[in-house]
């Protein structure tokens, strides 16, 4: 859903296509206890770091993991949701909270399940 997608930017609203490029353990590039999802925004790098505390918070409540491509999803479906309300503004990095990063988790899934359902 989320690998290639438009969404209107609230105060131009002109349509602004992302596409995702990378995901990379943020340790290893920035010291951050993260993983961050890079996506080109118009051709410009944007990345969402989803902290790493999310995975296990996640775990203890449903006993399920976040995998690579929900991670993808979770990241989406926060920088769709950023550019449409207004919140964008063009930063190169979005840092999200465990509870930000589960509340993505949750809507990307609903979107998945409406999708399938439709």
């Amino acid at each position: 859903m989320f690998e290639n997608f438009t969404a209107t930017d609230r105060w131009t609203k002109k349509q602004v296509h992302c596409v995702y490029q990378a995901l990379i353990v943020a340790i290893s590039t920035r010291h951050a206890d993260a993983v961050d999802i890079k996506f080109l925004v118009d051709g410009k790098k944007a990345s969402v770091a989803l902290p790493h505390p999310a995975w296990v918070e996640y775990k203890n409540r449903t006993g399920k993991l976040i995998t690579d491509s929900l991670a993808l999803e979770i990241a989406g479906h926060y920088l769709k949701t950023a550019i449409e309300s207004g919140e964008s503004s063009g930063r190169e990095m979005y840092s999200l909270t465990v509870n930000e990063t589960l509340a993505h988790l949750d809507a990307a899934v609903a979107a998945m399940q409406a999708e399938v359902t439709a």
